[in-house]
């Protein structure tokens, strides 16, 4: 294995933007893994693909996500740099996303009440009436696709009661969460395609920002029980949260709180549908879901990967990253990494699974048990109620995003959708 510079590393890089890629960038993966982690062109940025440095910085308290510690001047998150001062806040500086102790505590202590293991698991009647909701309306009009008509509208739905959003803003919701998404994506200086336009990216931050301010200013007049009444309450209280985290806050929120999960639904759907003997046994052994889930986590994870800035020296096996460097971690190699997982490429659901999807330390993804339930509850409906599913179409589209990896559409064809009452 070799970790000096070569000329086709930035072509790994800049890989990861190509849209040949997006469908199936494992291969990609395998050759950067099997490469080794790798310092692009010389300078600040470290890109690591293997289980054991991926987990290790993940650990490592001198990595951290505040981009004030980095050596190359940042744009409003660690991977993008855009024009515009406003640009980023909802997913920049002031999201606990990239806020590091104690400021991070403090945030994501204020959210943390209301995605704790007891009060998800409360919300699964819920969670059931809306996915069967879905695949009711996907009956009448005869057709499924199943990240319009099932993945996208579970968890959307879900966070928007969360946070006492009206469920009737959400097709605007969906334009700027999708486009402000694209700013946790990587650029290359080799790249020629894949960057958002950044006028857009500031109107859609912009409009969103806009929005929570005027919804913060109802509840406010109008407190409710969602948890966006709660934070407000919480500011109110001179608990340590600002006017511009509150609104941070809420914008990650929406935007983390169904982007990844409906990755999670449509990846995990994607590998039943090739995988028919696991489809089979869902169908009957409803807690086969765990398994499918924490596999397609691992397989196919709708995270591919993280950021970090060394706010100190990290010393690593065959690479030293220098105080400032910025670490790209290739959670998605790492997941597929054959000194850890035995058959990486083979989905199955069976095995010991120590994947890395949600990261590791205190950035633990803080949706992880609700994403879980969403995900056990939506395949579990589709494999009861969808008869003889299968693909309608030679091969998925896949999104433009990188880092939130997943098909922008699932069309099916079928025999029948079961009625709600009658799938058991």
């Amino acid at each position: 294995m070799t970790t000096a510079h070569s000329p086709s590393t930035p072509g790994f890089f800049a890989g990861l933007l190509d849209p040949a890629n997006r469908a199936d960038p494992y291969p990609l993966y395998d050759r950067m893994r099997e490469h080794g982690p790798v310092r692009l062109g010389g300078g600040p940025v470290v890109v690591l693909t293997s289980y054991r440095d991926c987990a290790a910085v993940l650990r490592h308290s001198g990595a951290v996500v505040e981009r004030r510690h980095a050596s190359l001047p940042l744009g409003p998150t660690p991977t993008y740099d855009l024009a515009g001062e406003r640009a980023g806040e909802l997913l920049g500086t002031m999201s606990f996303l990239f806020r590091d102790a104690p400021d991070h505590t403090r945030l994501r202590r204020l959210v943390a009440k209301a995605f704790t293991p007891a009060v998800v698991r409360g919300m699964a009647p819920r969670i059931t009436a809306i996915a069967d909701a879905a695949l009711d309306r996907a009956a009448e009009r005869g057709r499924l696709d199943v990240v319009a008509d099932l993945a996208y509208p579970l968890p959307i739905t879900v966070i928007c009661e969360l946070l006492g959003v009206p469920i009737e803003d959400e097709p605007r919701l969906r334009e700027w969460s999708s486009m402000l998404a694209r700013t946790l994506d990587p650029v290359s200086g080799t790249a020629t395609s894949g960057r958002p336009d950044p006028v857009e990216l500031v109107r859609a931050n912009n409009e969103l920002h806009s929005y929570f301010e005027q919804l913060a200013r109802e509840r406010r007049r109008r407190p409710g029980g969602d948890l966006l009444s709660a934070l407000i309450a919480a500011e109110d209280s001179g608990d340590a949260l600002s006017h511009e985290e509150l609104i941070a806050t809420c914008g990650l929120l929406l935007i983390a709180g169904h982007e990844t999960t409906v990755n999670l639904i449509a990846n995990a759907t994607l590998a039943l549908l090739g995988h028919r003997h696991h489809l089979a046994i869902l169908c009957t052994a409803g807690a086969f879901a765990g398994p499918v889930i924490e596999e397609t986590l691992r397989y196919d994870p709708p995270v591919q990967l993280v950021p970090r800035i060394a706010r100190d020296p990290i010393a690593l096996p065959g690479i030293e990253i220098a105080a400032g460097d910025m670490i790209a971690m290739l959670l998605a190699a790492a997941n597929r990494d054959p000194e850890v997982f035995a058959n990486p490429g083979r989905f199955d659901p069976a095995r010991e699974n120590r994947h890395l999807a949600f990261g590791l330390g205190q950035h633990f993804c803080l949706g992880a048990p609700l994403a879980r339930l969403e995900a056990d509850i939506a395949l579990t409906r589709f494999a009861r109620r969808v008869r003889e599913p299968g693909l309608d179409c030679e091969r998925p589209l896949y999104r433009e995003h990188v880092t939130l990896r997943g098909p922008a559409a699932i069309p099916l064809s079928y025999t029948e959708i079961l009625p709600a009452s009658g799938d058991s």
